[in-house]
């Protein structure tokens, strides 16, 4: 039972009706109050507590409160005696349970196998839908120990009879298939089968940085395990938690362990390893495909950029010389063009003129042209028509037909060294040759007669293509992220039609929603459009007709904390230059997150003692990056290779995200409300980036900050609480980031509210995150010029204060009629169907046709105009948005403190590494976080620390400080030493009462 409740849960659950009242007033002294607990939490839980400590102390006084009692007779209440014995009898027969039978525990092992064990093993999982069938079927459960024993001979039962079916499906060339990639680690002689053949560790790897090389390892990879001839449908049926578990276990397995299982096991888990692998590497060849084509654009618009820099002098007041040449033309038509222009222009800036124009004009398109054709078959044509050859594309858009045709026709010429396409093969045009390149692609002969230049019509098709993966109208058949994206959809929408639109909150019928819309856009409108006159901090400004823009005076300064020095230096003092090891120490000692590491491993062979203190080690070491290896040089006796095992078997982003979301929880439960506030349902999030080894697809050059690394993006509650965090390239979407940190923290803070600089925010953002139910407030850099979208037609002269930025009227029609749709694509992110990036793929600016994005946009902009009218009315909604991403910045810069080693860079090419290095950074920062919490909160406890702090100290006051924490130094651990914090406090209350 969770520890805290608010009254309106206690009334809801814990208030003693009439009837129950008649049934405890029969019991006499302490026992009824012992009876009255025990029954309420019976009536609760659907079960029997195992210990006094279980019952959270509110609800026992609540109870006792009823009962005009005091609750302190509720420890006297005899635990293990007859009397307990009875009452639990009479409870049962009160609400027609009865004990559990041997017989049940069959009956509930088969249940969980057919109904459960399917979906998910994860123990919290299994073990809340057992208690809920013990519920149904009104049998009270057996103790905590018997329903553990219970869920693992389940689940073992289960494996079982699943690998047995996997293996019956495998044909005898996919199992010799199988043995032959883990047997290629032996020691075999240097044959050329031996160096064609590619090894097991070599199947697990991610691909290197875009290269020949790289290509041409990935396409083998992938006609490696096609040779395996795995079913597609092997594990349809399957869920994806299951096959990455498994997939997991292989990964973290040596070949030896391999071999050792029986034929059965040895099968499935190679097979689901490799049958995941299979979309994996069908990903990456799609995301090489695509950097490529792109590759092959920049660097020759580079190239010739670079060339003209230097032989190139741009003209200033073109258009002014220009006139004044025309002019003296006019005037002297007879005259001689050295006496008439020329003083007018001179020579050297009429060439420059000249020259300009044929670097920017068509002849800079040829030149660019020129470059890409000649890289592309010099170069790149040795690898991008391999990748079209091994992958299949499709399309569900009948308009896109014309591109999977193209691409089946330079297939068949792909070995062709004709310049032209033949007469005889109808080539596809429309639809794949964009207008601006036709005439590069048709050329005409001397006869009059069209030819297709072949290579031209290559480059053209591809450059397409990548524009229509991008957006998911053209997909890959064995792929995962580029799949079919009907397949994102939920696909029984149709059948929990009502239960869909009631877990949005959203109404059924779209003349509802959009009557709800338009009645808050117009209260919007109209508030701001009375307010502005008399606001002394926003001016609208005309430029002339139809246009104007938005001016915003800056805040006024605010004044600064006086006390939060002090505060620091006293924590200083008490508890001088801790050691970040220590605090994650503690942060586990009291919250117990490494109880949430389970082994990828069929069993654990480490004490609970040993792994506890090895998984504090590691998590340190990957959290600071200074690395296992020299970690396990500091004074606590353990050894690299068992650190390193720990972090195979344990470590994982699964097991480290449930670990953060566990500490967060604890943060947000310990927080003294009259220091911090009441618990807030707002949060900050933005990206930093990370410097990173590039051999790999996840490193890109950022435009922004310069230099080759990745992105991480936090989400960060009020007061430096971060309760999710997401490793992405540098050209990945900051909107899908945003709207999946918000959906997937897994923490018990509900976030209504969302701030983000103008990166995270788009019109399809601000829709999306409408019927997510949360609400988008960006800072907008560019303010000065944002429009209002007007309600409704007929309203020209409607809000007269804001006609300057006032714009088109909102096209409701194409909301009401993608209305069903767009609730489909919104339950798909809340499902979690397919990654949010995936979905959010579709909806972009390559794909402005789609009618789905287009009803998007529209609701986009009316969200977001009623946003500006609350932004422009109210400066606490301003600043309230700027601290909020304050906020950000400052978890921002702990993370230099913390992650020092090796630079700051992320020294890794795998991506599952990048990613873990990533959430153990989170972890420690979030440790620093809830330990620094309760020492602000021992110093504040103290009746003249209270005096002194003022409302602004509070305001600024964050648990994100350091000052005292030394990250460095000998790595010394020693797990019966504690932070005194509690022990201080206690002394200082003993003082005082003296």
């Amino acid at each position: 039972m969770k520890r805290n409740w608010e009254l309106d849960e206690l009334i809801d659950h814990f208030i003693l009706m009439p009837d129950e009242q008649e049934q405890i007033q029969l019991k006499r002294g302490n026992t009824k109050l012992g009876f009255a607990v025990m029954f309420k939490f019976f009536q609760y839980e659907a079960r029997f507590p195992h210990t006094k400590s279980e019952i959270p102390k509110t609800v026992i006084e609540y109870i006792a409160k009823q009962l005009e009692m005091n609750p302190d007779v509720f420890s006297e209440y005899d635990w293990t005696g007859r009397t307990v014995t009875y009452h639990r009898s009479e409870i049962r027969t009160y609400f027609g349970f009865r004990e559990a039978t041997l017989q049940d525990v069959d009956l509930l092992t088969d249940w969980l196998c057919k109904h459960v064990l399917f979906h998910s093993h994860e123990f919290n999982y299994v073990e809340d839908k057992l208690y809920q069938q013990y519920r149904e079927l009104k049998i009270v459960p057996p103790t905590p120990d018997r329903v553990e024993r219970l869920i693992r001979s389940a689940t073992y039962s289960y494996e079982d009879k699943f690998f047995a079916s996997i293996y019956q499906r495998l044909s005898s060339q996919t199992c010799e298939g199988l043995d032959k990639l883990i047997n290629l680690l032996e020691k075999v002689e240097d044959t050329s089968e031996a160096k064609e053949s590619l090894t097991f560790h070599e199947l697990k790897s991610d691909p290197g940085r875009i290269g020949l090389e790289t290509v041409f390892k990935e396409l083998q990879k992938l006609q490696t395990i096609k040779e395996l001839q795995l079913p597609y449908d092997l594990f349809n049926d399957i869920s994806p938690k299951i096959l990455k578990k498994y997939r997991k276990r292989t990964a973290t397995e040596d070949i030896r362990e391999l071999r050792r299982h029986p034929p059965q096991i040895r099968y499935t888990l190679l097979s689901s390893f490799f049958w995941l692998r299979r979309a994996e590497i069908t990903d990456g060849l799609i995301e090489l495909l695509i950097q490529i084509i792109h590759r092959i654009n920049v660097r020759a618009e580079r190239k010739v950029d670079k060339e003209l820099i230097h032989n190139l002098r741009k003209v200033n007041g073109k258009n002014n010389l220009l006139f004044q040449m025309a002019e003296q033309a006019l005037d002297n038509p007879d005259g001689i063009i050295r006496d008439v222009l020329y003083p007018v222009i001179s020579e050297e800036t009429l060439k420059d003129l000249v020259k300009e124009f044929k670097h920017t004009g068509p002849a800079y398109k040829q030149k660019v042209y020129t470059i890409i054709r000649s890289s592309y078959s010099s170069h790149y044509r040795r690898m991008v028509p391999r990748i079209l050859d091994m992958l299949e594309f499709c399309s569900n858009n009948e308009a896109h037909h014309p591109v999977i045709e193209a691409l089946e026709l330079i297939k068949k010429y792909i070995n062709s060294n004709a310049h032209f396409f033949p007469d005889s093969d109808q080539v596809p045009l429309d639809g794949v040759i964009r207008p601006s390149w036709r005439y590069l692609v048709v050329e005409q002969e001397t006869s009059g007669e069209e030819r297709i230049n072949r290579i031209n019509y290559e480059i053209s098709t591809l450059q397409v293509l990548r524009d229509k993966l991008r957006c998911k109208e053209i997909w890959v058949p064995g792929s995962e992220r580029y799949r079919n994206p009907d397949e994102d959809l939920p696909q029984d929408f149709e059948l929990h039609r009502e239960e869909n639109y009631k877990a949005l909150k959203k109404p059924i019928n779209p003349d509802d929603f959009i009557a709800n819309l338009k009645e808050e856009m117009t209260k919007a409108l109209n508030k701001l459009d009375q307010g502005i006159p008399k606001n002394n901090k926003v001016r609208i400004l005309a430029k002339g007709k139809g246009n104007g823009r938005i001016s915003i005076s800056p805040f006024d300064p605010v004044p600064e904390p006086v006390n939060l020095s002090r505060l620091k230096a006293e924590i200083m003092k008490r508890w001088p230059m801790t050691s970040l090891l220590d605090i994650l120490k503690e942060a586990d000692l009291r919250v117990n997150f490494t109880d949430l590491f389970k082994t990828a491993a069929s069993r654990e062979v480490v004490s609970k003692y040993l792994l506890q203190k090895r998984l504090i080690l590691c998590l340190y070491g990957l959290g600071t990056n200074a690395g296992l290896k020299r970690v396990s040089n500091g004074e606590h006796g353990e050894k690299y290779k068992d650190l390193l095992y720990i972090r195979r078997k344990y470590i994982d982003k699964d097991n480290l995200r449930g670990a953060i979301a566990e500490i967060v929880n604890a943060i947000l439960r310990n927080k003294m409300t009259d220091i911090w506030g009441e618990g807030t349902t707002s949060c900050a999030s933005d990206s930093k980036k990370f410097g990173a080894w590039d051999q790999n697809l996840m490193t890109e050059w950022h435009i922004r900050y310069r230099g080759r690394g990745v992105m991480i993006y936090w989400h960060v509650a009020k007061h430096s609480t971060c309760i999710y965090s997401q490793l992405k390239s540098c050209s990945s979407s900051e909107v899908a980031s945003m709207i999946e940190g918000v959906l997937k923290h897994c923490t018990s803070m509900e976030v209504e509210k969302n701030y983000v600089d103008s990166h995270g925010q788009s019109e399809v953002a601000f829709a999306f995150c409408h019927l997510l139910g949360f609400q988008l407030m960006p800072r907008l850099k560019a303010i000065n010029s944002q429009k209002l979208y007007r309600p409704d037609s007929g309203m020209s002269d409607a809000f007269p204060n804001l006609q300057p930025i006032l714009t088109r009227p909102i096209n409701w029609e194409l909301i009401r009629q993608q209305y069903d749709q767009m609730i489909k694509y919104a339950t798909a992110l809340r499902l979690g169907t397919a990654e949010t990036e995936a979905i959010l793929k579709r909806f972009t600016r390559s794909n402005l046709k789609h009618s789905t994005y287009q009803a998007l946009s529209e609701l986009g902009k009316v969200i977001k105009t009623i946003f500006l009218c609350d932004y422009l009315d109210s400066e606490d909604i301003r600043r309230e948005i700027n601290e909020g991403l304050n906020v950000v910045e400052n978890w921002n810069s702990a993370n230099g403190f913390i992650f020092y080693g090796k630079g700051g860079e992320i020294s890794t090419n795998r991506l599952e590494d990048q990613e873990v290095a990533v959430l153990s950074l989170h972890l420690l920062q979030n440790c620093l976080v809830y330990i620094n919490t309760l020492m602000i909160q021992s110093v504040l406890s103290e009746k003249q620390w209270q005096d002194m702090m003022t409302p602004e100290d509070l305001r600024a006051l964050s648990p994100l400080i350091y000052s005292h924490v030394n990250p460095y130094g000998i790595f010394k651990l020693d797990m019966m030493e504690r932070i005194p914090i509690e022990e201080r406090q206690s002394e200082i209350e003993n003082t005082l009462h003296i």
